[in-house]
């Protein structure tokens, strides 16, 4: 797969799907990460004296909502101040910012691009055909470039109009197409967690966050790959369910009951036996820990035999995939479960240990054990569902050999 760096792009305008959605507020960028992940990307081009133009999505826009609605989705969602924080990262480096998303304006805005100048288009959701992979919107967008660059790992797992309708139509009119830094960092490490030989076995993955049924195909795909899969978070609950435990006022999917138990009776499958549990979700007046669940109370992390019995199994890995919290690691009282798997995962010799975006690599930076692991993946959608599909995404398989 071509790279970046093979690419002959002088003077030429090369778009690059970058990952901006960034949070912000009131036009102030809070967390710059993904911007900064971005510019080792636009720095080998900028050093090949190329014209570049960057597209990305900002969060949700629903077009099936009322105008009034759309409109205000657009206004919070505005790439303008993206422009902003990426000119400062890039001094020295003429920064334009185009507020139309096609048509003239953007047409006449790539046409005036002089070499080594950047454009950052506007939020690419505000167009319907974004999303839909619109084979007008992708064909008038693949009009602009001479190249295309794909960066943008934590959409790479969407077929959308600028991730895969604009590469797939260069392809065919023999341009050059390529994966940036970023990408590739995530393909080479993840690679590493879908086809694992022997010898980097044990392979334990840990799986937490909130429903079964968000990780029915990445829990088929790894009892497959993996020695045992770790089980914590609310969709423990489910499995317990199916196993005749009581779980109290806990959430849980009763659709997917039959499901967690044929999982289960794959004999990989480590659930909690003990739970740290509160009688509120919002305001807990009583928290105990508890190896069943009564009535009246839910789960909130794994108790301290769980947290021991999780500790021993990591101990045992050569390879880890991680992704979803032990519990609500974002209040204090019940962050004990994902501190003791993050600080296994980080005392393990010689293994590889990879967090799979989202959540858990909130959770690993929020309680400070990021640097610890070999690689924390800046997609979490699209790293499961590169595990789920061994090792193929849309974004990536289109850009090709």
């Amino acid at each position: 797969m071509k790279n970046v760096k093979d690419l002959q792009v002088e003077g030429k305008v090369v778009l690059v799907r970058v990952d901006f959605n960034v949070p912000q507020k009131n036009g102030v960028i809070s967390d710059n990460n993904r911007i900064v992940a971005a510019l080792p990307t636009i720095k080998e081009l900028l050093s090949k004296n190329a014209k570049v133009v960057l597209m990305s999505h900002l969060g949700k826009i629903k077009h099936k909502e009322a105008p009034e609605v759309v409109e205000a989705q657009k206004a919070k969602n505005n790439m303008a101040p993206v422009s902003v924080e990426l000119a400062k990262l890039l001094p020295g480096v003429n920064v334009k910012f185009c507020p139309a998303t096609r048509g003239e304006e953007l047409k006449n805005s790539v046409a005036s691009l002089n070499n080594g100048e950047v454009l950052l288009v506007q939020n690419t959701r505000y167009e319907k055909g974004e999303e839909k992979n619109d084979p007008e919107l992708s064909k008038e967008w693949a009009s602009l470039c001479d190249a295309f660059v794909m960066d943008a790992f934590g959409s790479a797992h969407r077929a959308h109009a600028s991730t895969y309708g604009v590469p797939e139509i260069l392809k065919a009119e023999g341009k050059q197409t390529a994966i940036g830094f970023l990408v590739e960092k995530e393909v080479v490490a993840l690679k590493r967690v879908v086809d694992v030989p022997a010898e980097n076995h044990p392979y334990i993955a840990i799986l937490g966050g909130f429903k079964v049924s968000d990780k029915i195909k990445v829990i088929e795909s790894l009892l497959k790959k993996c020695d045992k899969i770790i089980i914590g978070g609310a969709m423990a609950y489910t499995f317990q369910k199916a196993l005749g435990k009581n779980i109290g006022d806990s959430p849980f999917e009763p659709d997917f009951v039959d499901y967690a138990k044929r999982m289960y009776e794959s004999g990989k499958i480590l659930l909690p036996v003990d739970a740290v549990v509160a009688n509120d979700f919002e305001n807990p007046t009583d928290i105990q820990v508890l190896d069943e669940i009564p009535a009246g109370y839910q789960g909130m992390d794994i108790g301290p035999k769980t947290r021991e019995l999780y500790k021993a199994e990591i101990a045992k890995a050569k390879t880890v995939f991680w992704n979803g919290p032990m519990g609500v690691f974002e209040r204090d009282e019940f962050t004990a479960g994902t501190v003791a798997v993050c600080s296994a995962c980080a005392e393990l010799k010689g293994a590889f240990t990879v967090i799979g975006g989202g959540d858990s690599a909130s959770a690993a930076k929020k309680l400070g054990f990021k640097e610890k692991f070999s690689h924390v993946s800046t997609g979490g959608g699209a790293s499961l569902e590169m595990i789920e599909n061994d090792g193929h995404l849309p974004g990536i398989d289109v850009i090709g050999e």
